[in-house]
């Protein structure tokens, strides 16, 4: 029989102490800018549902920790390169990686983090797990490629904001269920049932975040708050209030777009906009679809209890 599953707050001081204690590479300096990043904290949801979809067919959690460890990593590599895009200063509550290390050192250690997990992903796991973590990584690269085009573009339809925020961010939560579930023996049924839970976690998870950039406070999220309208990212409230709003406040965002004024006074008049025009009501009621979503793809998974959990971790974000 197996032992209990540990509890979530479990999972993730195991995926910590298994940073704590096994990750390093053949670089000293690129080692200490990531566990730098790590070391500043995070969810650890993309290797808890790696851990917990072993665990939905089957098998124990603990077992599959360093295949877990990757998913973090590939997302870790992921948030340098996106600081350094976006010239962002803090991550995290801390400062961005590119603020310690510089620009260059931070693009060459997201770019070692990836050749050094899929070296490690190659030689230790068989087909199809380094397909999926490669065309994973192709999604997320094509995700922030479409989001760049799409910056200050008042005509995004929300279908297109579903196919950025899919591969951005919901690309690599599925790849970390799906991986979990194959590493871990599953079945074809199985696997597809965790892979379609994160895509559609995913995409909702990406929702809340658009929402909380407009809504929280910085102490809370660890970077500016406003600072996708700052950067000009057709996120989904924007959007949303675009779609149902009205001629003089498309005029307001053109303008706010045009000029550049990213006050504090400014931004706020946008976002008071965007919750006049519903786009705020209206991107929780979309949420709250994706997340039903997700937890009705787990259904082939029968009474499992991370089956319990997953649903848990979908149910949070609508809070």
């Amino acid at each position: 029989m197996l032992d209990r599953a540990p509890a979530g707050r479990d999972r993730t001081a195991l995926i910590d102490e298994y940073f704590r204690t096994s990750f390093v590479t053949d670089n000293d300096l690129i080692t200490e800018a990531i566990r730098r990043m790590l070391a500043a904290g995070g969810k650890r949801l993309r290797p808890r549902f790696t851990l917990l979809a072993a665990e939905a067919v089957g098998a124990r959690g603990e077992d599959h920790l360093r295949l877990a460890a990757f998913m973090e990593l590939i997302h870790v590599a992921t948030l340098i390169h996106d600081d350094v895009v976006d010239g962002a200063e803090t991550r995290r509550g801390v400062n961005a990686t590119a603020v310690d290390f510089g620009n260059r050192i931070s693009v060459l250690a997201g770019d070692y983090l990836f050749a050094w997990i899929f070296k490690n992903v190659t030689a230790g796991y068989p087909a199809p797990i380094p397909h999926v973590l490669s065309a994973t990584l192709a999604d997320i690269t094509d995700g922030e490629v479409l989001q760049l085009r799409a910056l200050g573009e008042l005509g995004t339809t929300r279908a297109a904001y579903v196919e950025v925020a899919a591969k951005k961010t919901a690309s690599l939560f599925a790849a970390s269920a799906e991986c979990g579930a194959l590493a871990a023996g599953g079945s074809p049924f199985a696997v597809k049932a965790l892979r379609d839970f994160g895509t559609a976690f995913g995409i909702a998870f990406q929702m809340r975040d658009d929402l909380l950039d407009l809504t929280a406070d910085e102490a809370a999220i660890g970077k500016p708050v406003g600072n996708d309208l700052r950067e000009r990212k057709m996120t989904i409230p924007l959007v949303l209030a675009l779609e149902s709003g009205d001629r003089e406040f498309r005029s307001d965002v053109e303008r706010f777009f045009a000029q550049g004024d990213v006050t504090r006074e400014r931004i706020a008049s946008i976002v008071s906009g965007i919750a006049a025009q519903g786009g705020l009501a209206e991107t929780e009621a979309v949420l709250a679809a994706y997340v039903e979503r997700a937890k009705q793809s787990l259904a082939p998974l029968g009474s499992a209890p991370a089956r319990t959990e997953l649903a848990a971790l979908a149910d949070a974000l609508l809070s």
